[in-house]
């Protein structure tokens, strides 16, 4: 009942930024979080980071920790994922998705936890 939106890829060089961009069709009244995934080819999907209801917490893969800050405007329904410093290890197809739960409380979700699933947005860092 869910419906998510992700935009903003596109292809950029090394060291550039790109802000991703999650719109849902609306957030869930009880506990959730919002989770990004990405996915290269060959490569199993991979958690990229996840905020709680209200932004109450964050959690991010140690690959892009320092690089990728998440954020959420509650007003618009949406959670940015901003990339910065990007590298061409992080060309993927990125995914969102929503959790509706409260593991995120005491863990970072993992993606068999998250109900709701967007299409992807394709990233693609040149060297």
């Amino acid at each position: 009942e869910v419906q998510l939106q992700a935009s903003g890829g596109g292809l950029v060089q090394a060291g550039g930024s790109l802000r991703l961009s999650c719109t849902a069709s609306k957030f869930p009244s009880d506990d959730y979080a919002i989770g990004w995934f990405r996915q290269a080819p060959g490569k199993e999907r991979e958690g990229v980071s996840c905020i709680g209801s209200s932004g109450g917490r964050t959690y991010y893969a140690e690959s892009v920790k320092g690089r990728f800050p998440i954020s959420v405007d509650t007003a618009k329904s949406t959670v940015y994922l901003q990339m910065n410093s990007l590298k061409p290890e992080d060309t993927a197809v990125y995914y969102c998705a929503v959790h509706v739960g409260k593991s995120w409380l005491v863990h970072f979700p993992e993606s068999n936890e998250y109900n709701y699933w967007g299409p992807g947005t394709q990233v693609t860092v040149s060297s």
